[in-house]
């Protein structure tokens, strides 16, 4: 939860007031099959908007409805991706859901330091530490989402691992039940076998298919994949290749 406190202290640049990465460190990726200790709202209408979003709502209570969470950055790493959409769709609500927690804290310690030095930006993003393979519908109503993200995910290399990849034909009928008809998946890696095992779910699963080029190549959000988080500007550094897979929510066929 983003609740307002001092930056002044020496985890933080004296000159951007920003957090320092080297102080937020942790393991690259975290086993999403273990139990973690930490609050998990049993409803979405447990979800306290005031405490991560103030600016919208000055009060702890969202009984009219107005606006809720659209984008959903799962596994959002150091929050480049959220940073960079907050200002594109700066009227959207947002949130990034990361498992670590000294990463989560970064990102908590990130917003409010940018809140700090841009008022009445970056109002509209936020961040919580869950677990979303457990937890996505806790957080999210049926049909909430408008995008969901999944940006350089841990490639669970084994084959015995595939269970924890958070692309599955299980989870993704999960995804599908947040996300409204309409609405887009983001999916990103620079592992070929982990591009090819995503594309893989969603072509089998009924509910998603795959947009066209012509319409990624039109979207803003798409050039923001490989660029706007520090694994993909690393790929890029390296020189290395990417596999995307972005798709859309359809209709069931059995709906009317």
């Amino acid at each position: 939860m983003l609740e307002h406190e001092s930056i002044s202290n020496p985890t933080h640049s004296k000159t951007t007031g920003l957090p320092r990465k080297r102080f937020y460190r942790a393991r690259a990726h975290s086993n999403p099959l273990s139990d973690s200790h930490f609050p998990v709202p049993i409803f979405p209408s447990q979800f306290d908007y005031s405490l991560h979003y103030p600016q919208f709502f000055p009060l702890p209570d969202r009984s009219d409805g107005s606006k809720k969470i659209e984008f959903a950055d799962i596994g959002c790493g150091f929050g480049g991706l959220l940073i960079s959409l907050s200002t594109l769709f700066p009227n959207t609500l947002m949130i990034g859901m990361e498992l670590r927690d000294k990463v989560t804290e970064y990102v908590k310690e990130r917003i409010l330091a940018l809140r700090a030095s841009n008022p009445g930006q970056y109002e509209n993003v936020s961040v919580v530490r869950t677990n979303s393979m457990k937890y996505i519908p806790n957080y999210f109503e049926k049909g909430q989402l408008t995008k969901m993200f999944f940006l350089f995910p841990d490639p669970h290399f084994k084959e015995k691992n595939h269970r924890r990849r958070v692309i599955s034909p299980h989870l993704l009928d999960e995804y599908a039940y947040v996300l409204r008809v309409g609405g887009i998946i983001y999916t990103i890696t620079d592992v070929e076998e982990l591009g090819v095992w995503m594309k893989s779910c969603l072509d089998g699963h009924p509910l998603f298919e795959a947009i066209s080029q012509e319409v990624l190549e039109a979207d803003p959000v798409v050039k923001l994949l490989s660029t706007a988080t520090e694994e993909g500007q690393k790929v890029a550094r390296n020189g290395g290749q990417t596999f995307q897979a972005v798709y859309r929510r359809i209709a069931s066929s059995f709906s009317h």
